[in-house]
């Protein structure tokens, strides 16, 4: 079972669809003994880090999200629910995130006055390590961005794939059975598609 977790922010429909393509044993949950009972957890995000990260706390899903990632199982996040994986982050104000990766999330302000924030379009993700989660991925792979912040300050062991807005992001990440990606799959197409169908074949 395929189990996203839903702390009621954001339309989480599109996600499941997509993972609907791939596999159909696909549930939407808030429920803590179904999290706790899942083959492969996602943790999407839209919005605000401390919005998000309020709202698991207040719902009493941190727990069961930390013993499931306990178990060794498949986890990703997707887009703030992969900023949610690090120690903190400082969009409005200074929020605590899971800690399930070392790192802290901070503003993007990148040096060309050209380049927009948020960042949001198509971009190419660059391998730097292999990684499951990037097979059968052509070499310009193009995914959907849309965020204001990013991973920093990270293990180098633990980024896979960057991107570059004014200087390269972390855009990939993976540390033994945990995995975060900063775009959207859901909304990349093809390449989108088969980042889920590889994260839903781990083991």
């Amino acid at each position: 079972m395929i189990t996203i977790v839903d702390y009621g922010i954001g339309n989480l429909r599109s996600i499941e669809r997509a993972f609907q393509h791939v596999r159909p044993d696909v549930v939407r949950t808030d429920d803590p003994d179904l999290i706790r009972a899942a083959d492969h957890l996602v943790l999407p995000g839209v919005g605000a880090f401390g919005a998000c990260i309020q709202e698991i706390r207040q719902r009493g899903l941190e727990q069961p999200i930390l013993e499931t990632v306990a178990r060794q199982i498949p986890f990703i996040g997707v887009c703030v629910g992969m900023q949610m994986l690090f120690e903190s982050s400082s969009e409005q104000g200074v929020h605590t995130g899971l800690g399930l990766l070392k790192g802290h999330i901070k503003v993007l302000s990148p040096s060309d006055p050209t380049l927009k924030i948020p960042h949001m379009g198509w971009n190419v993700i660059s391998p730097v390590k292999h990684s499951p989660l990037l097979t059968g991925l052509p070499e310009d792979a193009r995914c959907y961005f849309a965020h204001s912040f990013y991973a920093s300050d990270m293990a180098s062991d633990d980024v896979v794939a960057v991107t570059d807005y004014g200087h390269p992001l972390p855009v990939v990440v993976a540390h033994d059975n945990i995995y975060g990606v900063q775009f959207h799959p859901e909304k990349s197409h093809d390449i989108g598609l088969q980042i889920l169908a590889n994260f839903a074949t781990l083991v």
